[in-house]
């Protein structure tokens, strides 16, 4: 390991020199209060910037343990330490001069969901702690200015460093706030297990979000408020007594006029898998960790799924206990995407009429009049509902508003009414009662798919180490130039986390798949890989980079799914 004052003679003899000189810097210097690591440097000064990161010693970081006792805590922790560099090198970055990328400071930018990343790691057993993070290393033209990179390596970045990774520095009472409510919401999600719910949502929260794209909360909203009737009542280790409207594991309905809050309630239970940052009034929105978004998706690839649960007996002969499509419709969609949450061992099911192809969801009973059952191939969602939780326990809640027929099967029943929930099942019963339309027929029992699919690898990558890989933003991942489409999977929170799915496809095209594993066995073991080694499991030592976030085990097996080349 070198010495912080030899990284400053390496910069002043390659003064001046061509950019490329830039590459002898690759390697570890001891500073003061931490060591510095330059991991990449870039080709040019109009290039992706270099990796750098900072390690410091876990007995001068001095973080009590009780910050970080749970996991929660840990990842909440280092949330906030990212939080706080950023904040203090966006009032530096660009300080120091030059051309293109020249001066850029930055480390990962959170959104309002608290997520495991790479940009900043703490060891809960030594203490110590790891930022990465990003750095243009200045140059005029394609020369470089060394004196420039001095200045950010020895005055911004150890001033920055110091004001946010050492607890001397922070706010004490901020830090055990953080920790106190990451174990509160931990509490949270262990009491839904307890008391078979699906979901909480506490009174007081604020739901809307700011704009369609901004996930701050929306100032002036109405905040929420139980029904009587669902309230529950959660003491937690630090808050106390916390009051909220708890949804039941079984069929829940969501229904109200357009523009109520229908899809803005499930909307915040299905990031509610995500713990969230205090002050984002969704704090104590917390869901089933398993829940999933189902939607239906034109066009998507399905690969070897047994469909026929909801689908059998197609005109053109078509197996569809094995089915497969380069083009699926919204029904042959839907009805995959069923059947590979199952798969995930997904105990919720979170669904929105207006995102739900019409004929997987229902068939009105004057269709079944003119359409007669034996004409029709699919069997919608509304005839196995029950089946799905009676027989196999998985629960569905339903945002629906132009169908009452739902009304049947469903155990609770909420209306939206200009934000303010209200439980309805007695009375939206009693009109479905009054109204004396036919409940849809409950079709003959389902044995529950067997699945035993087997991933092979794409022979076009085999044996190559350089895997092309490229994120594009929320819409997908690039494979060696085959895209695939995580536009609908609508549980991913963060362009990180598709950027980690690419490094996860490269991992399992390298050394999982073999032909003989089911995607069951891969993505366990790709679990267990991350659960050891974390981000560096998949990635290598050498390999992490400043923007990864660990996705849920649901999107890990989305994304394979919609894997054309397997």
């Amino acid at each position: 390991m070198n010495t912080s004052a030899e990284l400053r003679n390496m910069l002043r003899q390659i003064d001046h020199k061509g950019y490329p000189a830039y590459k002898q810097l690759r390697g570890t210097y001891r500073f003061p209060e931490y060591v510095l690591d330059i991991e990449h440097v870039q080709g040019d000064p109009f290039a992706a910037p270099s990796k750098v990161s900072i390690h410091v010693d876990g007995g001068k970081a001095s973080f009590p343990t009780e910050l970080y006792r749970l996991p929660c805590q840990k990842t909440a922790l280092e949330d906030t330490l990212l939080r706080e560099m950023g904040k203090q090198l966006r009032a530096v970055s660009f300080q120091a001069k030059g051309s293109g990328k020249s001066g850029l400071m930055s480390v990962s930018s959170p959104g309002q969901e608290v997520l495991e990343r790479s940009g900043c790691q703490l060891n809960a057993d030594t203490g110590n702690l790891i930022l990465r993070m990003e750095i243009g290393f200045p140059a005029n033209g394609r020369t470089i200015n060394a004196r420039e990179l001095e200045k950010i390596l020895f005055d911004f970045l150890p001033k920055c460093a110091g004001k946010s990774l050492y607890y001397k520095a922070l706010d004490a009472q901020k830090l055990q706030k953080t920790a106190q409510l990451a174990e509160d919401q931990h509490a949270v999600r262990n009491e839904l297990k307890q008391r078979g719910l699906v979901a909480f949502v506490a009174n007081g929260a604020i739901l809307p979000r700011e704009s369609g794209v901004s996930s701050r909360p929306m100032k002036g909203a109405v905040p929420f408020q139980s029904p009587s009737s669902m309230e529950v009542e959660l003491t937690l280790p630090n808050r106390g007594k916390v009051l909220g409207m708890g949804i039941k594991k079984g069929v829940t309905l969501i229904v109200g006029g357009g523009y109520h809050g229908k899809s803005t309630l499930l909307k915040a239970l299905e990031l509610g898998v995500y713990d969230h940052i205090a002050g984002d009034g969704r704090e104590f929105v917390i869901t089933d960790d398993t829940a999933m978004k189902l939607r239906a998706e034109d066009g998507r690839s399905v690969r070897d799924v047994d469909i026929s649960m909801f689908i059998r007996n197609l005109p053109n002969g078509k197996e569809t206990d094995v089915f497969c499509t380069e083009d699926a419709s919204g029904s042959t969609s839907q009805a995959a995407n069923v059947v590979e949450a199952m798969e995930t061992g997904s105990e919720v099911f979170l669904i929105d009429e207006d995102t739900s192809a019409t004929n997987f969801m229902i068939r009105d009973e004057l269709m079944q009049r003119v359409v007669h059952r034996e004409e029709e191939p699919i069997t919608p969602y509304i005839e196995r509902i029950r089946e799905l939780y009676e027989a196999y326990g998985v629960s569905t809640v339903l945002v629906a508003g132009s169908s009452g027929s739902y009304f049947y099967k469903a155990d609770c029943i909420v209306q939206m009414n200009r934000y303010v929930p209200a439980d309805i099942t007695e009375f939206a019963k009693e009109q479905a009662h009054l109204y004396g339309g036919v409940d849809a027929l409950d079709s003959p029992a389902f044995c529950k798919p067997v699945f035993k699919r087997i991933f092979s690898q794409n022979r076009k990558l085999a044996g190559n180490d350089r895997i092309k890989m490229k994120t594009m933003g929320m819409d997908g991942i690039c494979i060696d130039r085959e895209t695939i489409d995580l536009r609908y999977l609508e549980q991913l929170a963060d362009p990180e986390q598709l950027s980690m799915l690419a490094q996860i496809v490269k991992y399992a095209e390298l050394r999982i798949f073999d032909g003989k594993k089911t995607l069951v066995q891969i993505v366990d073991l790709l679990e267990k890989q991350m659960k050891e080694r974390g981000f560096a499991g998949i990635c290598g030592d050498r390999g992490v980079s400043s923007s990864l976030a660990m996705p849920r085990r649901q999107e890990i097996f989305a994304c394979l799914n919609r894997y054309r080349q397997l």
